[in-house]
């Protein structure tokens, strides 16, 4: 696909692309590299939940690495230029329509309806099976 398909749009960021540009996946760092940098120069908008901090979080927390903790916190800060999104009643109204038509796994019906209910035009994720949903342009570290 391409970094210049996305210029000047929005996309929302899942969870794990996140996680292996933190954590540094090597088989996508390369991808993921660009699109931060990109990023950074103002090609696109950036937006992603609250339920991305608590999933990021959980980890590091477990093993006590106040490192990788800290990372998150500064690439999630309002500093970073990501839009951090509360989560509304009218995301869980869209999470709810997603879980039922696509039978999708809640907190994936929760990142997907946030993207919808806040304009995103595509969802950066490493989940495959989110490919299924037809209201937003799924894609995924490899194809970036």
């Amino acid at each position: 696909m391409g970094l210049s398909k996305i210029k000047s749009q929005t996309l929302f960021l899942d969870t794990a692309p996140l996680i292996y540009f933190i954590e540094g996946s090597t088989a996508y760092q390369p991808n993921l590299k660009k699109f931060f940098t990109a990023f950074d120069k103002g090609d696109f908008f950036i937006l992603t939940s609250t339920l991305t901090i608590l999933e990021v979080l959980v980890q590091p927390l477990k093993l006590n690495r106040q490192d990788l903790v800290d990372k998150y916190r500064q690439i999630l800060s309002p500093a970073s230029g990501i839009e951090i999104i509360d989560m509304t009643s009218a995301i869980a109204y869209r999470a709810a329509e997603l879980r039922a038509k696509y039978g999708l796994k809640t907190p994936d019906s929760i990142q997907v309806g946030t993207a919808l209910e806040y304009g995103a035009n595509y969802f950066l994720t490493n989940d495959i099976r989110l490919k299924t949903v037809k209201e937003i342009k799924t894609i995924t570290p490899q194809e970036l």
